[in-house]
């Protein structure tokens, strides 16, 4: 079993960044493939960014070069730092944790089993 809690949430101006983070907790949380996802008020959830115990990564193309996924395996948290934000991004953002490899299909729901209950990022123009 995994707990994850997300921080760091909150309202910015576009063209600013935030640096989200989830705590994860629970037996050898460190192995899981991680992820995170997000949801608009009215869009499906979507993968962002996915990342595995070894630091391989996968971005969506919407994220891609803005923001960055990183995890510290010893604190069993793991980071989105977004960058160059746009109205577009704003989103509850959701923390999710999996087995396997981060290939095929990391960005995909049902790669993860244990899910946050999510931080909401509010970007304005």
């Amino acid at each position: 079993q995994v707990t994850l809690v997300e921080s760091g949430g909150g309202s910015v101006q576009a063209g600013g960044s935030l640096r989200l983070s989830c705590a994860a907790s629970g037996s050898t949380s460190s192995g899981y493939l991680m992820a995170w996802f997000r949801q608009g008020p009215v869009q499906e959830r979507e993968g962002v960014a996915a990342i595995d115990r070894r630091g391989g990564t996968s971005f969506a193309s919407s994220v891609k070069g803005r923001f960055t996924i990183s995890r510290d395996n010893a604190k069993n948290t793991l980071f989105l730092q977004m960058d160059s934000l746009r109205t577009e991004d704003s989103a509850m953002y959701y923390c999710a944790a999996g087995r396997g490899d981060l290939w095929p299909s990391p960005l995909v729901e049902n790669r993860y089993n244990y899910w946050g209950q999510g931080t909401q990022v509010t970007v304005s123009s």
